[in-house]
């Protein structure tokens, strides 16, 4: 394998031992706490795993984990301070109904009434 293959493995193997180790420590923790404290079942490492996973979708979401750090607040205003104001209105026109509820007319202008 060479070059984006090998990162690939790499980063794969890596979520791999990752979702493991981290399964053990959910099926040891949930065994030690909850049959003592609530008398419900105890866990098997497969089921802690799904727990594991399903916790993810249910809370995390099925972003990926850096997407608010590759495009944290600084670096989306640096690159907005950089485009020129035609540059601004396309990508406006272009995401216009994308962002409602708080964010919704935040760029309009003071002569238009919000909608």
């Amino acid at each position: 394998m060479k070059g984006r293959g090998r990162w690939v493995f790499k980063a794969a193997a890596f979520a791999a031992l990752a979702l493991a180790a981290l399964s053990a420590i959910v099926m040891l923790l949930w065994n030690a706490l909850v049959p003592a404290l609530f008398g419900g079942p105890a866990l098997r490492y497969l089921q802690a795993a799904g727990l594991l996973l399903l916790c993810r979708v249910l809370f995390g979401g099925l972003r990926g984990f850096r997407s608010h750090r590759l495009w944290g607040s600084r670096r989306w205003r640096e690159h907005w301070e950089s485009l020129t104001p035609e540059e601004r209105a396309r990508l406006l026109e272009r995401y216009q109904g994308h962002c409602r509820g708080r964010w919704h007319g935040a760029h309009q202008s003071p002569e238009t009434p919000p909608t």
